[in-house]
């Protein structure tokens, strides 16, 4: 029994063996770009504060039953944010609302890139009049607003988390279609993909085995860029009052603040916490995007 299945249990391990290799190249060549790494320990800290927050602020913070301040209450030592129009704690309201926007730019992201994919690799395999029809299709999401078409779906279907990631992941994949396209036309005209087809190898076989994995470094670095963009959406539509009321996340902040006249009133500490929050996310993410881009494409020579 050991003999037979040492045949089959050595590639797996070599493979496994080759992937932590290539990991712990890739960590070697991540961590000298100083910028990747304060984006990566920024979302970090964002991440563990929207994982813990349960704990850390209760999961009763957005209870406006038993809200611990007086409504528009400035910064104080107990309230260190200062107070919602509700009187609730917004140090509390700003920790619980990074696990939605994390999660619905996360989601967003993946299924915009899931999306450009699909669409991209079969393309560029196909052609012909597949690619022609899909590519035409991709230039005219690509020359609509996608904000626009964003608030267009986000209007039309109910008002819900799963609705933003929906409108944010389906006008936003273009530029990935694009990318993986030109990439694939790359990959095929290599030698072992001739030679596979020469094996009888079909078109599942190519695009899984040989295509998919040489576009993968670029669908990881796109999605790490995609998901800063997507937060941005989901806090704007958010705050044109598309997102779900009964959900607390930083886009939903600023719209209260908006509804409650804190820029007109001067109510500085409403409006304040949750912007840098989103800002600091997306540039944490930027970061991060292009300190991947610079280790899997060194030609791109991003400044470190």
């Amino acid at each position: 029994m050991t003999t037979e299945k040492m045949p089959a249990a050595r590639p797996r391990a070599l493979a496994w063996q080759r992937r932590r290799a290539s990991a712990a190249r890739f960590w070697r060549q991540y961590r000298t770009h100083r910028a990747g790494l304060f984006g990566l320990a920024t979302l970090a800290l964002f991440a563990l504060l929207a994982l813990a927050a349960p704990l850390v602020v209760g999961s009763d913070v957005a209870d406006v039953t038993d809200a611990p301040g007086s409504p528009l209450e400035r910064p104080s030592a107990e309230l260190p944010f200062g107070a919602d129009r509700f009187g609730r704690n917004l140090l509390g309201l700003v920790i619980w609302g990074a696990r939605v926007s994390l999660l619905v730019g996360l989601l967003a992201a993946v299924l915009s890139v899931a999306i450009g994919t699909v669409i991209g690799v079969t393309a560029g395999h196909f052609r012909g009049w597949y690619a022609t029809v899909v590519m035409r299709i991709t230039d005219w999401f690509l020359v609509m607003p996608t904000l626009v078409l964003a608030i267009a779906l986000a209007t039309v279907m109910s008002r819900s988390l799963l609705t933003i990631v929906v409108a944010i992941g389906v006008t936003t994949w273009p530029t990935t279609a694009r990318l993986v396209r030109a990439q694939t036309l790359a990959v095929e005209t290599r030698p072992y993909i001739e030679r596979a087809r020469a094996l009888g190898g079909g078109h599942w076989h190519i695009m899984s085995r040989h295509v998919l994995p040489n576009v993968m470094p670029l669908v990881l670095a796109q999605t790490t860029l995609i998901i800063s963009s997507a937060i941005l959406a989901e806090a704007t539509l958010a705050f044109l009052g598309l997102g779900d009321p009964t959900v607390v996340s930083w886009g939903g902040l600023l719209q209260d603040a908006r509804e409650a006249g804190a820029v007109s009133a001067g109510h500085w500490w409403y409006l304040v916490p949750p912007g840098i929050a989103i800002a600091v996310v997306a540039l944490a993410f930027t970061l991060c995007g292009r300190a991947v881009e610079s280790v899997l494409n060194p030609r791109l020579g991003v400044s470190r």
